[in-house]
C-alpha cells in the first residue's frame, strides 16, 4: 500500500474490512463478503449502539437513506445509478460499496466519447489470435465481463458520456445477464454469477450529452446525490479529506478552524451568487462543489508547505481559490473581483479577522491573472 499513489478502498481499509467480516453474523446476499448492515456501517461509520469493540470511522458523508437504498438495490438483480452534480461523492460511494461487498472496487469502465462496446464486453489479444486462433485464452475480458464471471460488482463511471451503442450493449448485459461470443464455437457464452451487479455514475450536468434511453433507465434504480449545502456536513467532508491528504504527504500542518470557516463561507457566497445570476456569463464555470473546496484547500496546504513558512494563511487560501476557480478570462475573473469588492470587503470592515488577509490575497491573485 505504501508503494501506491492511491490505494483502492479495499486495500486502504483492509484491516477494517477484515474486522467487520470476522464479527459479521448477519445474512449475506449472494456471495457478499459483508451483510447489508455491515456494508452500511463500513460506509457511514459505527455508533455506540452498534456494539462493536472498535470504532469504524465515517467515510462518506451524506443522507443515510441514500446509502441504504443503494445497498438494497445491489442486493437485488438491478443496476444502481448514482446521479448528481460534480463533486458530490458519487464515485467515492461507488468505490466504498464495491469494496465492502466484494473486496474489489477496481473493475471499472470509464465512460467517454471513445468508449466502445469492446470496453464493456471483450476484445482479443491479436498476437495470440494470429498464433493460435480465437479462443477463450486469447480473449481479453472487459472489467464488466470479469465482474460477471466472478459474481462481483462492476463499475461504470460517467455513463452518459458514452455513446448510444455502448449504452445499448449495457442493456443486454443488465437484462440477460450473459454475454455471447459469436467468434467461438464452443464455450461461447459468459453467464453472470450470483452477486454480479453494476454501479454506474452519471453527472447531472451532462444532461443532453448522451441521454439514457428509457430502456436503459428501466434497468437501473436511480439514487440522486444532492450537493452538500449543510455547512457542518461539508466541513466534516473537507476535514476528513484534508487529514487524508496530510497523512499521504506526511505533512504536519494545522488547518485553523477560522480558515476552514472562511473557505466554507466563500463557497456558500459564490453559490448564492450563481443561483441569483440571470445568465451564464454571470456564473462561474466551476461547479463550486465540495470536491473543488477540497482541491482549493489542498493547493493552499501544499503551497504553504513547499513555498511558504509551513503555516496556512488566509492570503494563500485566497490565492488558491482564485487560481482554481478562474477558468475563463475575463468572465470568471470579473465575477470573483465583484465578489471580493461586494461581499468580502464589507465583511472585512464589519468582522475583520482572517477576512482581511483573504481579501488581500484575492486581490493579488486577480491582479497577477489579469
Amino acid at each position: 500500500m505504501s508503494e501506491m499513489l492511491r490505494a483502492p478502498a479495499e486495500v486502504k481499509y483492509a484491516d477494517e474490512l477484515d474486522y467487520l467480516e470476522s464479527v459479521d453474523t448477519g445474512p449475506k446476499p449472494f456471495s457478499w463478503r459483508l451483510s447489508p448492515r455491515m456494508v452500511r456501517l463500513f460506509v457511514l461509520g459505527s455508533e455506540r449502539a452498534d456494539g462493536l469493540d472498535r470504532e469504524i470511522p465515517q467515510k462518506w458523508f451524506g443522507d443515510r437513506s441514500f446509502v441504504e437504498r443503494s445497498i438494497v438495490t445491489l442486493a437485488s438483480d438491478r443496476g444502481l445509478l448514482l446521479i448528481g452534480d460534480p463533486g458530490t461523492g458519487k464515485s467515492w460511494l461507488a468505490e466504498l460499496l464495491a469494496a465492502a461487498i466484494c473486496r474489489n472496487s477496481t473493475l471499472v469502465v470509464q465512460g467517454t466519447a471513445g468508449t466502445t462496446e469492446d470496453h464493456i464486453k471483450y476484445s482479443w489479444n491479436v498476437s495470440m489470435v494470429i498464433a493460435k486462433g480465437q479462443s477463450r485464452e486469447s480473449m481479453i475480458p472487459s472489467p464488466i465481463m470479469t465482474a460477471m464471471e466472478q459474481g462481483v460488482v462492476g463499475r461504470f463511471e460517467e455513463l452518459t458520456r458514452s455513446t448510444s451503442d455502448v449504452q445499448d450493449a449495457l442493456i443486454s448485459i443488465l437484462s440477460e445477464k450473459y454475454v455471447s461470443i459469436p467468434e467461438l464455437n464452443d464455450d461461447n457464452i459468459v453467464f453472470a454469477q450470483p452477486g454480479f451487479s453494476i454501479i454506474a455514475t452519471a453527472n447531472s450536468r451532462d444532461r443532453g450529452v448522451n441521454d439514457l434511453s428509457s430502456a436503459l433507465k428501466r434497468r437501473f434504480n436511480f439514487v440522486r446525490i444532492p450537493v452538500v449545502t449543510n455547512k457542518r456536513s461539508e466541513a466534516e467532508i473537507v476535514r476528513f479529506r484534508t487529514e487524508e491528504l496530510l497523512r499521504r504527504h506526511q505533512i504536519e500542518l494545522d488547518v485553523p478552524p477560522t480558515l476552514l470557516d472562511i473557505l466554507l463561507q466563500s463557497f456558500a457566497d459564490l453559490r448564492a451568487a450563481a443561483t441569483s445570476a440571470t445568465s451564464d456569463d454571470e456564473k462561474l464555470e466551476s461547479a463550486l462543489s465540495t470536491a473543488e473546496q477540497i482541491g482549493v484547500l489542498e493547493d493552499a496546504i501544499l503551497h504553504s508547505q513547499f513555498f511558504g513558512d509551513r503555516t496556512l494563511r488566509a492570503e494563500t487560501l485566497a490565492g488558491s481559490l482564485i487560481g482554481s476557480l478562474a477558468r475563463r478570462s475575463p468572465e470568471d475573473l470579473a465575477i470573483l473581483n465583484k465578489y471580493l469588492h461586494g461581499v468580502v470587503e464589507p465583511r472585512v470592515k464589519k468582522d475583520g479577522g482572517g477576512w482581511a488577509g483573504f481579501l488581500d490575497g484575492g486581490r493579488q491573485a486577480i491582479a497577477s491573472l489579469s
